[in-house]
């Protein structure tokens, strides 16, 4: 009888351990931000913050305004933004002085719509993670105005990979 104590104890130990699953857990595994970068027209080297800045996505496959990104930001001079991975396609709308009018409650100051336009890739990380989308040849459109508070874009990193860096460059 005592032998057969250990001999199940360490039958049981075995049967625990062996059947025990490695762990998948994700904590690299996720679809990158573009990252936009403010700067000032007249020295393009030098980051030049925007006044109460407020976001918001246009879903273009609907005829209503898709709040489902939008943000107000005191004076920012980068902001990270989501692009879409069902389409090859994403609006924003980008308003520097942004505020709500107190008479209408309808907001104001200066709009200018971004279609930021890209091809779909996928990375697969591992196993726990599986894959991520990945924004390759993107690039931005504003349409023209002498109304624009946006002078000039540039795409400084065509792939969106991660949110290491800046990917657009917007003059103002």
């Amino acid at each position: 009888m005592k032998k057969i104590i250990p001999i199940l104890l360490i039958a049981s130990m075995l049967y625990f351990v062996s059947s025990c699953e490695k762990d998948d857990i994700c904590v690299e595994g996720d679809t990158p931000l573009m990252v936009i970068g403010f700067f000032n027209i007249d020295d393009t080297t030098a980051v030049k913050r925007v006044s109460s800045i407020r976001i918001k996505s246009l879903d273009i496959d609907s005829i209503l305004t898709n709040d489902s990104f939008s943000d107000r930001a005191n004076s920012p001079d980068s902001l990270m933004v989501p692009l879409r991975s069902s389409a090859t396609s994403t609006m924003y709308q980008i308003i520097s002085g942004s505020r709500d009018d107190d008479e209408t409650e309808q907001e104001i100051g200066n709009i200018d719509t971004l279609t930021i336009s890209y091809d779909l890739g996928e990375a697969f990380i591992s196993r726990a993670c599986g894959f991520v989308v990945n924004y390759n040849n993107i690039t931005v459109a504003v349409p023209e105005s002498a109304e624009n508070w946006i002078q000039d874009i540039k795409v400084v990193q065509p792939n969106v990979e991660n949110t290491d860096n800046i990917h657009v460059k917007i003059f103002h």
